[in-house]
This record gives C-alpha cells, structure tokens and sequence, in this order.
C-alpha cells in the first residue's frame, strides 16, 4: 500500500514537471509568474517545505524497486536533507533568496523548460517501470 502511494506521488510530481516545462517553452509569462510566486508567503514556504519532504519520502521508499534505486534513492535523501535545512531557515530569508535569485533564474527559462519535461518523462518512466515487488 505504501508503494502505491509513493507511486502515485512521483507519478504526480512527474506530471508537474512535465506541464512546469512546456508551460516555460508554450507560455513562458505563465511560467515567470508562478515561479516568482514561491516563498512569497510563510503558507507558500511551508507547503514547498511539505511537498518536498512528502516527495523525498516517495523517492526512498520507490528507490529498491526501481531501475534506478541508487539515483532516486540519492535524490529523496537529498530533498529530504535540504527541506531539513530550510525548515530551520525563517521563511523571510528563504523569500528573500526567491526574491534574489528567481528572476536571474528566469533568463534560463526555455532551458528549465527542457530540463522539466526530461525530468517529469524520466521520473514518470522510473516509477512506472519500478517493481510492486
């Protein structure tokens, strides 16, 4: 049951990335605004907090059943490690630094939106090809 779950979060955040990365190439003004929007609030903050950490736990807990345990296994410890550290951080820094350093970020958009769609379709193909065993 927990598999499933853990499945269906990756399936999930694949489907983000997917859509997060053709909406930079098709619709780059919807793109700039939703990702100037992060940590514009302390609900914001601690939502990416939650989502991060709920997607972490999925990757680790999908990791021995994949193709790819090692790579996703590094990249839920990852999430789960860097969360740690922003839930200690006050969510104004953390705007701040979005503040900072997104609208930099944004001059790279089409190629974020290339690196979103190759990685929601790998993260979409490792936890569909992952084992139920």
């Amino acid at each position: 049951m927990l598999l499933v779950a853990a499945k269906t979060i990756l399936v999930a955040v694949a489907a983000f990335f997917l859509l997060l990365g053709l909406i930079s190439l098709a619709r780059p003004v919807h793109a700039r605004r939703f990702l100037l929007g992060f940590a514009a609030s302390a609900s914001k903050h601690y939502a990416e907090l939650c989502a991060r950490f709920v997607t972490g736990g999925a990757m680790i807990v999908v990791a021995p059943h994949s193709t790819q345990s090692a790579a996703l296994s590094a990249f839920g410890w990852l999430l789960i490690g860097t969360t740690a550290v922003m839930a200690v951080v006050p969510w104004r820094i953390h705007r701040r630094f979005a503040e900072a350093a997104v609208p930099k970020a944004l001059r790279f958009l089409p190629m974020i939106g290339v690196i979103s769609v190759l990685l929601g379709g790998l993260l979409l193909w490792t936890t569909v090809t992952a084992s139920a065993a």
